[in-house]
């Protein structure tokens, strides 16, 4: 059955009801959040939702995986790096990271970086 997480947006910001903010502590990501809004433990088999915040400065790990994601820009400005090549992003930017494919999300400028990010399901390639 079907479900909806309603938007709250706090203080200007990005929230949903009954999500919990993980901000990563991990020497290789500066300034990075995650919300999981959409996955197994809500009943979703086939994909997961997240929401990832940036801080100004900050930027996710440097990574390859062996799933693909998609990605679309609610907020901000940033940089993705693909592959070799470095990529501005802003908002209403979707942004498609292939499989195995290095990759690394740098925010820019005042504002924080808030992407969504859709990924397989935890246990499915995602780690």
């Amino acid at each position: 059955m079907g479900w909806i997480r309603k938007f709250t947006g706090r203080d200007g910001g990005l929230d949903w009801e009954g999500v919990e903010r993980d901000d990563y502590q991990d020497p290789h990501i500066r300034g990075v959040s995650v919300r999981w809004l959409i996955g197994p433990a809500e009943g979703a088999a086939n994909f997961a939702m997240r929401y990832f915040e940036i801080q100004p400065g900050g930027h996710t790990s440097l990574d390859s995986h062996a799933h693909d994601h998609g990605v679309l820009v609610l907020r901000g400005r940033g940089r993705v790096l693909l592959g070799e090549e470095v990529r501005k992003i802003g908002f209403g930017d979707a942004v498609y990271v292939s499989p195995y494919e290095i990759h690394q999300f740098t925010c820019v400028g005042d504002d924080p970086l808030g992407f969504l990010c859709v990924i397989p399901p935890r246990g499915r390639d995602t780690e």
